[in-house]
């Protein structure tokens, strides 16, 4: 029972004198020191409590800062793996390629429809398989003697 008196409990804390500071009620009646304008002066922006949306303190917000109309970008465009006619030089002469042979060898990365271009020369033939061919492109690969053949 003497063991249960000494024992300390939660109901026996309390904080250390001058660590709780009473909080200032400010606007709560004429009488006291911070009553009618609460310290903040007559009118104007800094009494009315209410900043414009978007206020920074008068730097230039962030939506003036942000350019305005600039263009318009399609949802539905349609990006192509551009392979160009230098690259087909890693291939052995009269094979067939197609956008998986440009894939395995690195040559294209991300997925979807190949389109060959003509920045370079070709002194191989081939069989080229792709979805689009630039007009100088097919003929390029046409006057070395290959074909060209467009994937749906």
């Amino acid at each position: 029972m003497s063991e249960e008196k000494n024992q300390l409990k939660l109901h026996h804390l309390s904080p250390a004198p001058g660590s709780k500071k009473k909080k200032i009620r400010v606007g709560r009646g004429e009488g006291g020191r911070r009553g009618k304008t609460a310290g903040r002066g007559t009118k104007g922006l800094k009494a009315r409590n209410s900043l414009r949306l978007g206020f920074e303190g008068g730097q230039t917000p962030l939506a003036m800062r942000l350019p305005k109309l600039r263009g318009f970008r399609n949802p539905n465009k349609e990006e192509f793996a551009i392979v160009n006619l230098s690259a087909f030089d890693v291939f052995d002469a009269g094979g067939e390629i197609t956008p998986e042979s440009l894939r395995e060898r690195g040559l294209i990365r991300h997925k979807g429809r190949v389109k060959v271009l003509a920045e370079g020369d070709l002194d191989k033939v081939f069989i080229v398989k792709a979805h689009a061919f630039s007009a100088a492109a097919k003929e390029k690969i046409e006057s070395a003697g290959g074909s060209v053949e467009v994937i749906e």
